[in-house]
């Protein structure tokens, strides 16, 4: 399978960019105007924000978890995927270092049916259907939502209902002070494994109600790092190969408001690598020399009318274009190594439209198109192209109390191949519910369950892809129940400032589930259906804030997720998914010093459909802690991190046979201005 994790390099051994100076692009949606803040109005702000983000996690219909603003920069974490970390019900596929591939599986339902949204509009691709959260740095991302379900509002693209879970990534906002009208910030981060990890982050201002927003960043990093493999008759401590990266990614925005309070925004991101592939580590064979070159190029755009009015408009529109190479010289054909280059194109447009009745019911209609095409360089390629129609017809009645919110979606899928067998035409028409009740006068009880059927059609790479595709897999169809409440409050008295509950249940129904299971290489893997999978999980999440002086802050939170995801035909947990997992973090602020403590475990699992003792995982657990601290520079600031991951040098495996990195350092410094 071909595997997402892009990156080909723009980097010169003698040059090493730490202010990448040009760039052309755009950035999406700004849901805040741009404004000229007092000191004190900017305080203000900030309360303004957190307390909308806890009033939005208590009223969600569907499940909702929120990192952002200061939790994001407390956790101290490289990229998107170290930071999902933490959710409950997520199992995080990390192949292995720096540059390994980093997926998220929520619910065990599979990647796929998982949706990334950055700023609103999906990323991602027909070709394999996965993300890579790797390549997706924190640097500018202000916050990272996971909704299970969907996200709970009607007015969005139809897109948004068709996954069993939605991962939204937003990109910062600028407060610009006073009469400030630029705001510019330089980081260097570096540590082990050979990381150099230069970025350049830029907001000005362009108008009263507009301004833009350039992000760029290098990453170059060896990726060795130590492991210790056993055979069962003896062990040894080897140095993992081949997993360098070289990477280059530049990002840029424009937001606007208009005279009525419509927004519009525009974005470019552009990311270029290169990287090898390690391989499994597998009879003994340590070295591998495949490697994976990736340009990933899109233009979005996005035009919101203002939601206060009766009738509101959303229109989104997106061209993208992504390219690949993989390279094995130890896969020789009848012209020489294998040498297979792929080349994928999107287009997609994007219509909602909601019309508010009366003040307790809305009705809203978004209809969505996209053209998929992949070429690739190989002799009788199937060459396929897909056109998906999407209809969802959605209502909502929110009375005091109550929430209710329903929509049918319809989902039109046509193949077309120029070789082989195509898997033809799909037609689908699937419903959702969601309830959100508060029982009592006090707003901080609140019960929320859904019901919702899911559709999802196999991936290009699934059906057609050299070596794994099948073109004869079947659709997966999931249906997903959900109960549960939310529970906040706020303390007047004490060191104990507020704490939040969410606890959920939840059984998935998935038929015909596709697996993939890595082969040797990370480019060849076993793709097949699975008849039934039964999928039963209890999550729970706690935060609480404590205020113990004046100065000193302590932030702690805690996840656990018990789940049995069963074949029904064996009646034994399907690979890779844990019975219990969990996390913990500590966080405590005094003055400018930050200092965090994070903790991670996952259960034991089976790599393979059978549960037996030769295909057992051990559970793994890292316990990682870090520090920063925030010196003032007349009107600039300096910030100093230091981190350390797997603090107890643990040796494991997220997945077999390809190890991850024991302890590791990083260091950081920015520069606001």
């Amino acid at each position: 399978m071909l595997l997402r994790a892009s990156y080909l390099w723009v980097w010169r051994k003698r040059t090493i960019l730490i202010v990448p100076l040009l760039c052309c692009g755009l950035n999406t949606l700004a849901q805040l105007p741009v404004l000229n803040d007092t000191a004190k109005i900017h305080q203000l702000q900030e309360v303004l924000i957190n307390a909308g983000n806890q009033r939005e996690v208590a009223i969600s219909a569907s499940p909702l978890q929120l990192l952002s603003g200061k939790q994001l920069d407390r956790l101290s974490s490289f990229s998107v995927a170290e930071a999902i970390r933490y959710f409950s019900g997520v199992q995080l596929k990390d192949y292995g270092g720096i540059g390994g591939l980093k997926t998220i599986n929520v619910r065990s339902m599979g990647s796929n049916h998982t949706a990334v949204f950055y700023d609103g509009i999906e990323l991602g691709n027909a070709q394999n259907g996965q993300v890579d959260l790797g390549k997706f740095s924190l640097d500018n991302i202000d916050a990272v939502a996971l909704y299970n379900g969907q996200k709970s509002t009607i007015f969005q693209p139809a897109k948004g209902f068709t996954s069993g879970s939605s991962l939204y990534l937003s990109s910062k906002r600028p407060l610009f002070r006073d009469s400030c009208n630029s705001i510019e910030k330089i980081t260097l981060k570096t540590g082990s494994f050979g990381l150099i990890n230069p970025s350049f982050l830029w907001q000005y201002k362009l108008s009263p109600h507009s301004y833009n927003s350039f992000n760029s960043e290098l990453i170059n990093a060896n990726g060795q790092y130590k492991f210790r493999y056993t055979n069962g008759v003896y062990d040894t401590t080897a140095v993992r190969q081949n997993g360098d990266i070289r990477a280059v990614r530049f990002e840029d925005g424009l937001y606007g408001i208009m005279k009525d309070s419509s927004s519009w925004s525009a974005r470019g991101y552009y990311y270029q690598s290169e990287r090898g592939l390690p391989g499994a580590i597998i009879a003994n064979k340590f070295n591998y020399s495949q490697r994976l070159w990736d340009r990933d190029f899109f233009v979005q755009s996005s035009y919101q009318t203002n939601t206060n009015k009766r009738y509101s408009l959303m229109a989104n529109l997106k061209y993208a274009n992504n390219y690949t190479r993989y390279l094995d010289p130890e896969y020789i054909t009848t012209t020489g190594f294998l040498d297979n280059r792929y080349r994928e194109q999107q287009i997609y447009l994007s219509l909602a439209n909601r019309y508010r009745i009366n003040s307790w019911w809305d009705i809203d209609l978004s209809a969505d198109y996209l053209w998929d095409k992949l070429d690739a360089n190989i002799y009788h390629f199937p060459y396929p192209v897909r056109q998906t129609e999407l209809m969802a017809l959605a209502t909502q009645f929110h009375f005091y109390r109550l929430d209710i919110q329903a929509n049918l979606l319809g989902t039109l899928v046509q193949d077309k191949v120029s070789n082989f067998t195509g898997a033809g035409n799909k037609q689908e028409y699937t419903p959702t519910i969601l309830l959100s009740w508060q029982p009592l006068a006090s707003p901080n009880l609140r019960l929320r369950g859904f019901y919702k059927n899911i559709f999802r059609m196999p991936t290009l790479n699934d059906l057609y892809y050299t070596v794994v595709g099948y073109p004869f897999l079947r659709p997966e169809f999931t249906k997903q129940y959900n109960a549960g409440f939310t529970y906040q409050k706020n303390f007047t008295k004490g060191a104990l400032s507020s704490i939040a509950v969410q606890t959920d249940a939840y059984y998935n129904q998935v038929t015909d589930k596709i697996v993939a299971i890595p082969n040797a290489n990370l480019n060849s893997w076993t793709m097949f259906n699975i008849g039934k999978v039964a999928i039963k999980g209890l999550e729970i999440n706690a935060q609480a804030l404590w205020q113990l002086t004046g100065e000193f802050v302590l932030h702690t939170s805690a996840n656990y997720t018990r789940q049995r995801a069963l074949d029904d035909s064996t009646n034994q947990q399907i690979p890779y998914i844990p019975l219990n997992s969990g996390s913990f973090l500590a966080g405590a602020d005094w003055r400018r010093l930050s200092v965090n403590y994070s903790f991670i475990y996952v259960g034991y699992r089976y790599d393979q459909k059978a549960n037996i003792p030769a295909n057992y995982l051990q559970p793994w657990y890292t316990h990682d802690l870090s520090a920063s601290y925030t010196a003032p520079v007349k009107h600039h600031q300096v910030k100093f991190s230091v981190e350390v991951n797997n603090l107890l040098n643990q040796y494991y495996e997220v997945i077999t046979n390809f190890p991850m990195p024991g302890r590791a350092y990083r260091f950081s410094i920015s520069y606001t201005y």
